[in-house]
């Protein structure tokens, strides 16, 4: 671990934003802009290749067509194959239209901030990014400000350490044997208790820089129901399981010293928020600078570990570089 985080502050030392508790702008310094990801440091990256033992390598990135039919109000993905040199059709090139938060994703710096306060991570005026069409024309002279907090700088760092699975739909169903006892596209709370009796279960422990990665339900289902159920979440507002608001659940994150936090869900976090409780994205992402991690294809990773009973392995994540 680099000396520069070897001791780092628990939850409850954290000064407030506002009504915000848990600030950590300070524990990474002025001017951050990797966040947790600054936990993955090249002695935790070394140590996580230990996991490396069969050398089975799984995706965990759902096709980018999927869904057809995003929720929240985003864009459907669009891919077109052309032919280059008409009519010869020997040489194709691809070109997709998306909206990166319509599928398999890690949502950035820039995606959500302190909504009350117009800020996002480290204090950063919400204005103060460029929208629209982003042109760099000159990759000798960028403007600095335009790319600030941008996730090019996870992907030049890379989000690759120790990944660690919670399989909470074999945990709750035992294996297959029972229903889930709750439905992955509604509104449920997975708790802190929760996380803790699947990690005891599965005996698994967590460690410093370590990649949570949470198997809640979504996609399981999503290809067991009949595509107009699919495509019928586009249409109505939208209701998920995720993980509990909670302070407990914000101090179990923060002092557990997970570098991210991802899901199969498209938001980690149960969906709507309960009334009163801030939305954990505002936390995790505007106060920690956590990478948050939505609708991962999880499918095979839980069949493998089931498998051979090993929930640990080596994760390595490239976000867009951009």
């Amino acid at each position: 671990m680099s000396q520069k985080f070897s001791t780092l502050p628990t939850f409850d030392k954290l000064p407030q934003f506002h009504e915000f508790t848990g600030c950590a702008w300070d524990v990474w310094g002025k001017g951050d802009q990797l966040g947790t990801v600054n936990l993955l440091t090249d002695e935790v990256v070394k140590e996580a290749a230990e996991e490396i033992k069969s050398g089975k390598v799984v995706s965990l990135n759902w096709p980018i067509q999927f869904p057809h039919k995003p929720v929240f109000g985003r864009q459907s993905p669009r891919h077109e194959v052309i032919s280059k040199y008409e009519p010869n059709k020997t040489i194709n090139d691809d070109i997709i239209h998306i909206n990166t938060q319509s599928g398999s994703q890690w949502d950035g710096l820039r995606h959500c901030g302190i909504c009350a306060h117009d800020v996002m991570y480290q204090n950063t005026p919400a204005d103060s990014f460029p929208r629209g069409h982003i042109v760099h024309d000159d990759a000798t002279n960028i403007d600095p400000e335009t790319i600030k907090l941008g996730i090019h700088n996870w992907a030049q760092h890379g989000i690759c350490g120790r990944g660690v699975l919670l399989d909470l739909v074999r945990f709750f169903t035992a294996g297959g044997t029972r229903p889930l006892p709750y439905d992955p596209f509604t509104t449920h709370a997975i708790t802190l208790a929760d996380l803790r009796a699947c990690a005891a279960a599965q005996g698994v422990s967590f460690r410093r820089g370590d990649i949570l990665i949470l198997r809640v339900g979504f996609i399981q289902k999503w290809y067991a129901v009949p595509q107009a159920e699919r495509d019928g979440l586009q249409g109505k507002p939208e209701t998920f399981a995720g993980i509990e608001q909670s302070e407990e659940m914000k101090a179990f994150l923060w002092d557990t010293h997970f570098a991210a936090v991802a899901s199969d869900q498209p938001a980690l976090e149960r969906w709507p928020d309960p009334d009163g409780m801030p939305r954990m994205h505002q936390t995790l992402l505007g106060l920690w600078g956590m990478p948050i991690g939505e609708m991962f294809d999880l499918e095979k990773l839980a069949e493998v570990a089931a498998q051979t009973n090993r929930y640990t392995f080596f994760f390595s994540s490239w976000p867009l570089n951009m």
